[in-house]
């Protein structure tokens, strides 16, 4: 992860975004995403196993290995740090965000953005979901500048900061983009704890839904193996 106090060649303040809305007012589908902690841990380490070699050399900048990813998800600080995922009826995480807070002092307003989206959940949007997400809640605690370091070949990862209105310096096959965020203000506020809360509520219903399920299955396993029981016993 680069340096979030690292000097940016053309330091020029970008026009201001627009504030993050929700999905709903924005118009689109309302995708659940919900702030993952420490025990979403194994979820965490699966998804980012799952990605092939090329998605985790976009993610990480390099062919990242399965003991590199497993030393990235032990070493993650979920007291200073925010994680956001989306997660599918089985409950994976298909998509998830890392939102790391500067640990530097002269640092302390800055954030950096990665993102991982599984394939199968390619071309939804989540990416974009994600980073509306981080932001807000980057806004809401007070962070002026985000950035995000990427390959310069992860165009899906710029154009989603480009179209934020993110400044964008390139170096060779590494690019890094940096944006500037408005203050928080009550909408952004009240649009997050709303958000969060919905997303809270998808998961809890998502999980009383598998475990049903899940009990349908060993229940309906179980009347086969007593029919096998008795049919070889006649």
């Amino acid at each position: 992860m680069v340096p979030l106090n690292a000097p940016l060649a053309h330091d020029t303040p970008a026009s201001p975004p627009e504030p993050v809305r929700s999905d709903a007012r924005a118009g689109g589908p309302v995708v659940p995403i919900r702030s993952i902690g420490p025990a979403h841990l194994e979820r965490v380490r699966a998804h980012l196993l799952a990605l092939d070699p090329h998605d985790r050399y976009l993610r990480f900048g390099y062919s990242a290995n399965d003991e590199q990813i497993g030393r990235y998800v032990d070493g993650l600080n979920f007291q200073r740090d925010e994680l956001f995922g989306i997660f599918n009826r089985k409950l994976e995480l298909i998509a998830m965000a890392h939102l790391a807070f500067a640990v530097d002092p002269q640092c302390h307003s800055c954030a950096e953005f990665g993102v991982s989206v599984s394939r199968k959940a390619r071309g939804r949007g989540y990416g974009s979901r994600l980073f509306e997400r981080a932001v807000m809640h980057a806004r809401n605690e007070g962070v002026s500048q985000l950035f995000i370091h990427a390959l310069s070949e992860n165009t899906a990862m710029l154009r989603i900061a480009r179209k934020a209105g993110a400044v964008i310096e390139r170096d060779g096959s590494e690019s890094e983009a940096h944006l500037r965020l408005p203050p928080a203000d009550f909408d952004s506020r009240v649009t997050e704890l709303i958000n969060e809360q919905l997303a809270i509520t998808n998961y809890q219903l998502k999980a009383q839904a598998k475990h049903f399920w899940d009990a349908l299955a060993l229940l309906q396993e179980i009347r086969q193996g007593v029919r096998e029981s008795r049919d070889k016993m006649k």
